[in-house]
């Protein structure tokens, strides 16, 4: 009886996923981000949607069993979680941790691990009644005792001795807690934001992290020692909270868990991570959106705004998703992601951005079409930097059909010279015109031909359709095109009436 995420939101769905998924590596990952976004983050509704009772049907017995939902995870979920816990116990509320425990001990069939970390975490958390409860068997003792006999330094105390008569000891101190959970805190911080995310050194900054049962000497020790958190922020991250009232009224049409993973996707989209689980897990929100939903996303996103040197790491993320982007998803992320940097172009595109628009066009090539392509020919404003790119798609990017639907878009509105080089460079690549197509393209140079009378683009454009397509050219078609000729002032004239009246004998 596999468990579904359904009984998790918000931010719960989010990190169970990444339990799932990406292991307690994972789970680390996506647990640092969110504080990092929210120091005041909790798992307190995390555990409450493992406590609760779910009804699903045993498939051995037939019969209606109802237990809490952490029951019917795997054990390799559940060894997952208990050591999660164990590594973020200190900030994890304790009446939380105990129901969880207790629902975990209703299992009467428990692998023995699973049970020694069931206790291990009692004993972080300082359950007085289970707490004694020893983690190693007796064959397990003995056979670790002989082994650490080996290696023991007869004048150092403590460590290995102390650890394996551990069960004959007394609990320790209100004082010694505080120390050890305060010596467990760094520990945990410097692996969980450090070496554990593989990530670049990045700007380090204070954070305060309290613990969740806010005991009188915890806070004096979090007063006394700052914690130097490594944890990749971005530009603009401390702004944010500011800047974020304006976005409450659009913020209100996505689910909790969509916005749990904005300060996520960010962090994708301004730094250079290496790809892992928590990623595709975080990246699939995407697909989980509406048009409305998603616009929103990428508003709050900043997809506009994303440095051109951050666009290939990026789509190479979106690229790697499974399954694919839905054929909106895409449009919408495209033209949020590229369109405005590609009409803003005054030289020749950057390498970044070339190849986070071909990288795009190639997989999803009809809604790069739609969003992006369609949009710079409707708005008039293919200058030659934009005619460079979209010739590129056009020769390296898109299928015959998809040429056909750029020249089609072509049809439409004024030309310039450079939106002459694009329907040149689709003529000259293997696409196939109807009767009904190539006529209206006929109808479209005769009404454009008397604004490029002295240019060169349109004549070569002109002898490349007389060549080429000589075959399509009707009694109605040669009219049009001698119409056009006549307006021709270029050396290449004589060339163009030459190509007609072979066609006409």
């Amino acid at each position: 009886m596999a468990p579904s995420l359904h009984g998790f939101h918000g931010t719960s769905r989010l990190l169970a996923h990444a339990l799932l998924t990406g292991g307690v590596n994972g789970a680390q990952k996506v647990f640092a981000r969110l504080r990092g976004a929210d120091a005041a983050f909790g798992l307190r509704c995390f555990l409450e949607s493992l406590c609760g009772d779910e009804a699903r049907l045993d498939k051995d017995t037939q019969a209606l069993t109802r237990k809490p939902l952490v029951c019917f995870f795997s054990e390799a979920f559940k060894c997952n979680l208990l050591c999660f816990l164990h590594l973020v116990h200190s900030w994890v509320p304790r009446d939380g941790v105990l129901a969880l425990l207790h629902c975990m001990a209703q299992e009467v069939k428990q692998k023995p691990w699973i049970w020694a970390l069931i206790h291990q975490l009692q004993r972080d958390v300082g359950d007085e009644e289970l707490g004694q409860n020893a983690l190693l068997s007796p064959e397990c003792l003995v056979h670790l005792k002989g082994l650490c006999e080996k290696f023991k330094d007869p004048e150092a105390k403590g460590g290995w001795e102390l650890y394996l008569n551990e069960h004959r000891t007394e609990v320790p101190s209100d004082n010694e807690t505080d120390s050890a959970l305060k010596k467990r805190k760094n520990e945990v911080i410097d692996l969980d934001m450090g070496t554990d995310m593989g990530e670049p050194k990045t700007k380090r900054m204070k954070m305060d992290l309290p613990d969740s049962d806010g005991t009188e000497s915890e806070k004096v020790a979090e007063d006394e020692e700052e914690i130097d958190v490594q944890l990749y922020c971005g530009p603009n991250r401390s702004s944010s909270s500011g800047q974020q009232p304006q976005h409450d009224d659009s913020l209100s049409i996505l689910p909790e868990h969509i916005k749990a993973a904005v300060p996520l996707i960010k962090e994708i989209l301004q730094s250079e991570t290496e790809w892992d689980e928590s990623c595709m897990v975080t990246l699939k929100v995407l697909n989980e959106c509406d048009s409305k939903q998603l616009q929103v996303l990428c508003d709050l996103l900043g997809l506009a705004e994303a440095p051109e040197q951050t666009l290939p790491h990026f789509c190479s993320f979106l690229l790697s998703l499974s399954p694919d982007l839905s054929h909106s998803t895409a449009s919408v992320i495209i033209k949020n992601l590229l369109l405005g940097k590609v009409l803003s172009l005054t030289e020749p595109a950057c390498r970044s951005l070339v190849t986070a628009v071909t990288s795009l066009c190639s997989r999803y090539p009809r809604p790069t079409c739609q969003a992006l392509i369609e949009p710079i020919i409707k708005e008039g404003q293919t200058g030659s930097a934009q005619a460079e790119l979209l010739c590129q798609l056009v020769k390296n990017c898109l299928e015959p059909h998809h040429r056909l639907l750029v020249f089609e878009m072509t049809l439409v509105g004024l030309w310039n010279d450079g939106l002459l080089s694009v329907i040149h460079a689709i003529l000259d690549s293997k696409i196939e015109l109807s009767e009904e197509l190539f006529s209206l393209f006929t109808n479209q140079l005769s009404s454009q031909s008397p604004h490029f009378t002295k240019s060169m683009k349109f004549a070569k454009m002109m002898l490349t359709v007389l060549t080429k397509f000589h075959s399509h050219v009707s009694a109605a078609c040669q009219h049009a095109l001698s119409s056009c000729i006549s307006f021709n002032e270029t050396f290449l004239k004589k060339s163009l009436q030459a190509a007609l009246k072979r066609i006409t004998h």
